[in-house]
């Protein structure tokens, strides 16, 4: 690397040079190890795909990727620009999206991501409320976890979301404004043996299979307290599923215990096809609420949609302030 005094301006007559498909590349370049694979997404060839990286680097006047036999390392200031390019790539699928729906007729789009304790109740209904006004809306729903769409946050790829922090440095990030409680239940299948006892507690539980939410989220952290106030051991027989649909399922089909909130197990409890075990569970998760990136101006339509989001929150719990620990 050339010293810092060699190193050419970066003016945008340098950066102006580039087209669509060099910020393409860098995109994909986020998102595979290799320069094949990158050059396959963006329907390059590799040599094609390698003219444009060198275009790159000679523009910027520094390396961005460090070369090795099993792909390509970003650099540090590399990171830089990929993740300008993600940013920016976003924003043009968003434009792009929203434009065509507009020449067909349509009326814009809504992108943002949600955990699912909230969606069947504040952000169905807040969705339900908004399609009702806006028909021809082109509302796109994404992510299950806090920890998944806080990523779809920070790259840009949502407007706004609906759930909590999942880590402690992510107020630095992201603006939250609290919107409702989330509480959960320990549910089983409803044959079960555990379906017939009128008392539970953490040590016989954790015996049991369990299916749980990856490390990452404030749910599985919340219940790893949990384990840790009983004195137990997180359980051996794990299943780690990021999917609620897909956790559902299994609780259903096997004797494995899930934590879920009591919106999504609800309707399958009342079916019977859960039963929710005697114990308590999450009395200190903190209430689920509006999460948006620091400095950002919503859209026209996402203000609307937080209109209603915090509406139809109103009526569904406390507030974390009014909750004791």
């Amino acid at each position: 690397m050339p010293a810092e005094s060699h190193l050419p301006a970066l003016t945008p007559r340098l950066v102006n040079r580039l087209r669509l498909k060099h910020w393409s590349l860098l995109s994909a370049l986020g998102e595979v190890p290799t320069l094949n694979q990158a050059a396959a997404s963006i329907n390059v060839t590799q040599p094609a795909a390698t003219k444009l990286l060198a275009d790159l680097e000679q523009a910027f006047g520094f390396a961005l990727f460090e070369r090795h036999a099993r792909g390509m390392r970003v650099t540090p200031l590399g990171q830089e620009v990929v993740d300008y390019a993600r940013l920016s790539q976003a924003s043009l699928d968003r434009f792009l999206e929203s434009l065509e729906a507009k020449r067909r007729g349509g009326h814009g789009h809504l992108v943002f991501g949600a955990i699912m304790g909230a969606a069947p109740d504040v952000v169905a209904l807040a969705v339900a409320d908004i399609k009702r006004e806006r028909p021809r809306l082109n509302v796109r729903i994404l992510g299950e976890t806090s920890d998944q769409i806080g990523v779809l946050l920070q790259r840009h790829e949502i407007e706004l979301a609906v759930g909590r922090f999942s880590g402690p440095t992510e107020h630095n990030k992201f603006d939250f404004q609290a919107l409702a409680d989330e509480p959960m239940h320990a549910v089983v299948r409803k044959k079960h043996r555990l379906a017939r006892r009128r008392t539970v507690d953490w040590i016989e539980l954790v015996e049991w299979p369990w299916v749980l939410q990856t490390l990452s989220s404030p749910a599985r952290v919340l219940l790893e307290d949990e384990f840790a106030r009983a004195g137990v051991s997180t359980p051996q027989d794990v299943i780690e599923c990021t999917s609620i649909f897909a956790t559902l399922q299994l609780v259903q089909s096997s004797d494995a215990v899930a934590v879920l909130p009591e919106s999504v197990v609800r309707d399958h409890v009342r079916a019977g096809l859960l039963h929710a075990l005697p114990i308590a569970v999450g009395r200190e998760l903190k209430a689920f609420g509006l999460l948006t990136r620091k400095g950002d101006t919503l859209s026209e339509v996402a203000k609307v949609f937080v209109g209603h989001l915090k509406r139809r929150s109103r009526g569904l719990g406390p507030a974390p302030a009014r909750r004791k620990a």
